[in-house]
């Protein structure tokens, strides 16, 4: 018998695909990440047992799943955050669909608005998948509310290097951060917090 949420995110996976190939507004796109980019995070939330996620940009909510279902597992729970009200009714379906929504919390704001609001080390790891162009402006927040120790994972860093590259040099020239380009997907940069 087929587990349900892997029947879901098989779903999705067709319904963004469908979808983004039929709308060129890249508002209303998916951009849903692809799935060994979902199992990559999942091992990493296990992998460093981050109970406390935050995920910028959720879309439909595919991502939200592969990290909600991983945080699960380990007694954890994410926060996902989401300007564009048309995907928060769609992820909002998703997550109670999957059964996974008293793992997520799901937040309708400005990504960063909430990051100037949220504590410092606040969260064990973070997922960025958003508007690149506003990375920049978010990193002091971004490295004030990952704990010492966290992991930073970014989406796109080699299908969009250009836009990225602003963001991948203030990281890579943070000296407390340590980084490295995992070759999955649509490439992840990944940033660990080696102090406070």
């Amino acid at each position: 018998m087929t587990d349900p949420l892997e029947q879901l995110k098989a779903e999705l996976e067709r319904f963004g695909e469908a979808h983004d190939a039929s709308t060129t507004e890249r508002p209303r796109r998916m951009l849903n990440i692809t799935r060994d980019t979902g199992e990559f995070l999942a091992v990493l939330v296990r992998a460093t047992m981050a109970r406390r996620v935050l995920e910028i940009g959720t879309s439909n909510g595919y991502s939200t799943l592969w990290l909600a279902g991983a945080a699960r597992e380990i007694g954890g729970r994410v926060t996902t955050v989401e300007s564009a009200e048309y995907k928060i009714g769609l992820a909002t379906a998703n997550f109670a669909r999957a059964g996974l929504s008293s793992f997520i919390s799901l937040v309708h704001d400005d990504a960063g608005h909430c990051l100037q609001r949220t504590d410092p080390g606040a969260y064990d790891l973070i997922f960025l998948d958003s508007e690149r162009s506003r990375y920049p402006d978010w990193w002091p927040h971004l490295r004030r509310v990952l704990r010492s120790g966290g992991l930073l994972i970014v989406d796109n860093a080699t299908s969009h290097t250009e836009d990225m590259a602003p963001f991948v040099a203030l990281v890579t020239a943070d000296p407390e951060f340590v980084t490295c380009l995992a070759p999955v997907g649509n490439g992840e940069f990944l940033a660990v917090k080696t102090s406070s």
